[in-house]
């Protein structure tokens, strides 16, 4: 069911994407695809280090490109040019796992949904002001659920499962 939504989610925001990137093109006066000249229909492949959507005022919004840490991720922003949302692949030696991140204002996470360790079980991090504050998902040994809760001053609680 998690690699079903993950699925259908990043689907529906590429769909979206290319969608609002085709509006885009044709609110410009751009040709419809049917009046695109048959030398730019012959081209299948399209090369770029990262790709950018902007707003009508030139603000980026959106970005397809590689993470810092080198995994290729799609990065939102807001209107102040806060990056907000980030769907992403983590690093080649974190295994690549996929993840979706959600930052509060100050570009910090918020909140982790990501694949971990060997298995690729899902994990969910909630945080407050960059700090873990719980932590839910499947143990990547045993299968087993665990959640685990830290105080504000970084004191682990498990509540249940071994993380």
């Amino acid at each position: 069911m998690t690699k079903t939504f993950v699925s259908g989610l990043v689907g529906g925001l590429a769909g979206g994407f290319l969608g609002a990137l085709l509006l885009m093109n044709l609110s410009r006066g751009g040709a419809p695809p049917s009046a695109i000249a048959p030398a730019a229909r012959a081209q299948t492949l399209i090369s770029a280090n990262r790709i950018q959507l902007v707003d009508s005022s030139g603000k980026l919004r959106a970005e397809l490109a590689m993470s810092v840490d080198g995994g290729p991720a799609l990065f939102f922003f807001d209107h102040a040019g806060r990056n907000r949302l980030v769907l992403g692949l983590y690093s080649p030696a974190e295994g690549e796992a996929p993840s979706v991140v959600l930052n509060d204002p100050e570009q910090r996470a918020a909140g982790i949904f990501r694949l971990f360790g060997p298995r690729d079980t899902p994990v969910i991090v909630l945080k407050s002001e960059g700090r873990d504050r719980s932590i839910y998902g499947l143990n990547s040994s045993s299968l087993d659920p665990f959640l685990v809760n830290f105080a504000v001053d970084g004191r682990k609680s498990d509540v249940f499962g071994d993380y």
